[in-house]
């Protein structure tokens, strides 16, 4: 090994078609499909790992499920499973990666199906390794098709490899395309092998520096624009890059990377004038092209031109934000059964604390605080009718002249972002005291189906850091895209007053969790049992609702179905636990641990530790 080898780096993305299918468990593995790619063919063979890494050294498709079935069966006591393809409009043999995807699909239906813990790394590892037993032997690369049509980074460094995801900020209208030409893939990476792991040749170093380097400089740009939404600095970029890849690379295998067909696609002026940049995809040769194109409208054009006029298969690849939360919703219906007597006169929002920059203050404003801070433009209450007035006096209705002459200028401007705040509410009702989740489906129709960010009125937050803890939520809701709650890990012997999150770790900082289970107040023995989460700090966590969570419409449907059909607690209550679970497994959720602390004011103890700790730098 060369120790002094840069690591290798590449963005990757998913692309948005794919192969579709329903695994059941079973004695044996098989796999069978009806459509036409497969013409009716099937595949079984008992769950043994010798038996299927026989079938894996064959070669053809099932190799590749076989492949990564014998690893499940070698390293995983688990029995078999029954898959049938339902679906498939991904490319077979254009360099998309058809044989990563199932493959990935296999693993992941193991780990539905058996439990087995896996975040999605460990669903690409497995899937790679299962390759790997077979004679296609493909690189690491194609298995991030598991990350779905979502931009990540891959670094590898030996057998090490680092996955992080992007966030796009602006719209990015790529095609590809099948050239129809044709390359040979062996031959250009045994071409290109021959300059490591030492170089001999200044045609070597070309490559070290090419692959190295270069390479990282050019990807560090690429991440960078990205994540900044400079599209046409993007596309300059690929043309640098394509450029960079002519001269340092493509001299080692001059037969297959001339790439006539691919150059004739990026020096067409009809394709320039519709693209800001067009480069070829992994190790080129006359097999795929990749393109920016300006919009929307221009990719549909690029795909027509392509087709019709060049002859070529070209798909569309749409790479969009996660749609921005703009929206806030609290509850605080609810009467404070557990601050009695206080809540006789004083809704227990209004509790004063002592915030850090010095002001008493009442809860809710605290929280409204941080909400106008991150940029929130609408907050949503979730009240009783009759405490409507309670809010407005606070938030909406001006001190009079006779108060608001006695401040000090600085209070001045503060009274004046009070009233800025107040601006921002609306106000829905929970006539019916009938749960959570019935409250939090109140605001369905504030929400108008777009992603909101959840609060509970009676928890305050306090960030570690500069980064508000409601901002890094939101930051995180951008990079994965799904719901989202807020976690802190609690003591297992408390774990029966709270929801509690079970999953395993998508980030190597341990604050993303792939969540595999969620219970609504469970006993201590089954949390240890069941929902304990391992990792490097602590094996035996257990983690709760922080008080903030990022839903989106599909909650809100199932709250709607919870509520229609009367799907209830022991007490009659629309939970959102159960609305949050049948999501969970139905769609997939993430959970989040933010660098702050919450603090609750729900009840007198809590209340207690929060007017003495809260607000303290």
């Amino acid at each position: 090994m060369n120790a002094d080898i840069v690591p290798g780096h590449a963005l990757v993305t998913g692309i948005e078609q794919g192969i579709y299918g329903v695994a059941s468990r079973a004695d044996e593995f098989s796999v069978e499909s009806e459509i036409e790619q497969f013409k009716g063919s099937s595949f079984s063979c008992p769950m043994d790992m010798s038996k299927l890494r026989e079938v894996a050294r064959g070669g053809g498709f099932f190799s590749y499920v076989a492949g990564v079935a014998s690893y499940i069966s070698e390293w995983y006591h688990v029995g078999g499973l029954k898959l049938t393809i339902t679906k498939m409009d991904l490319p077979i043999k254009s360099g998309l990666s058809s044989s990563a995807a199932i493959c990935v699909m296999v693993a992941r239906a193991f780990n539905e199906l058996y439990g087995l813990k896996l975040n999605t790394k460990g669903i690409m590892n497995i899937a790679y390794l299962g390759e790997q037993r077979t004679p296609s032997r493909c690189g690491r690369l194609d298995q991030a098709c598991a990350y779905g049509v979502n931009p990540v980074s891959m670094v590898f460094d030996g057998n090490e490899l680092d996955v992080d995801r992007l966030t796009v900020k602006k719209t990015l209208y790529y095609v590809f395309a099948d050239l129809m030409a044709g390359k040979d893939t062996v031959q250009i990476l045994a071409d290109l092998n021959r300059a490591f792991p030492f170089a001999h040749s200044q045609e070597d170093e070309h490559v070290h520096e090419a692959l190295g380097s270069d390479n990282e400089k050019i990807i560090q740009e690429a991440m960078d624009y990205i994540e900044n939404g400079e599209v046409e600095k993007l596309g300059d970029l690929m043309k640098r890059a394509q450029d960079l890849f002519d001269e340092k690379i493509a001299p080692m295998s001059p037969d297959q990377l001339k790439s006539p067909v691919l150059h004739s696609v990026i020096n067409d002026e009809h394709i320039k004038k519709l693209t800001y940049g067009v480069k070829g995809v992994g190790s080129q040769g006359d097999g795929t092209v990749q393109l920016l194109a300006r919009d929307e409208e221009t990719q549909r054009k690029l795909i027509d031109y392509l087709t019709n006029e060049r002859k070529m298969i070209a798909y569309p690849l749409t790479l969009r934000p996660s749609k921005a939360v703009t929206k806030a919703v609290i509850t605080v219906a609810g009467f404070g059964t557990r601050m009695y007597p206080v809540t006789r006169g004083v809704k227990k929002e209004f509790c004063p604390v002592v915030d850090k920059d010095g002001l008493v203050k009442p809860a809710i404003l605290v929280l409204l605080e941080e909400l106008d801070e991150v940029g929130i433009e609408e907050i949503c209450l979730v009240i009783n009718r009759e405490e409507e007035n309670y809010y407005r006096d606070f938030f909406m209705k001006p001190l009079s002249s006779a108060h608001y002459d006695k401040l000090p200028e600085n209070m001045k401007k503060y009274e004046q972002k009070i009233m800025s705040i107040g601006r921002k509410l609306r106000f829905v009702y929970q006539d019916v005291q009938n749960g959570f989740g019935h409250a939090v489906l109140q605001s369905a129709e504030f929400a108008g189906g777009m992603p909101v960010l959840l609060l509970l009125g009676d928890t305050i937050y306090q960030s570690y850091s500069d980064v508000p803890c409601t901002r890094q939520l939101l930051d995180t809701y951008e990079q994965y895209g799904k719901p989202m709650v807020a976690v802190h890990s609690v003591p297992i012997e408390d774990v029966s007053s709270y929801g509690i999150f079970s999953g395993v770790w998508e980030d190597n900082e341990e604050k993303v969790m792939n969540l595999v289970a969620i219970a609504e107040k469970p006993t201590p023995e089954y949390a240890a049992e069941y929902l304990t989460v391992s990792g490097r700090r602590d094996s035996k966590a257990c983690y709760a609702a922080f008080g903030a969570y990022v839903i989106d419409q599909s909650i809100y449907d199932r709250l709607q179905y919870a509520t229609d059909n009367n799907i209830t607690n022991a007490k009659g209550e629309v939970e959102l636990t159960d609305a949050l679970e049948y999501v969970r497994d139905s769609e997939g959720m993430y959970a989040f641990v933010p660098d702050g602390e919450s603090y609750d004011i729900g009840n007198a103890k809590a209340y207690r530790t929060t007017v003495t700790s809260f607000g303290k730098s």
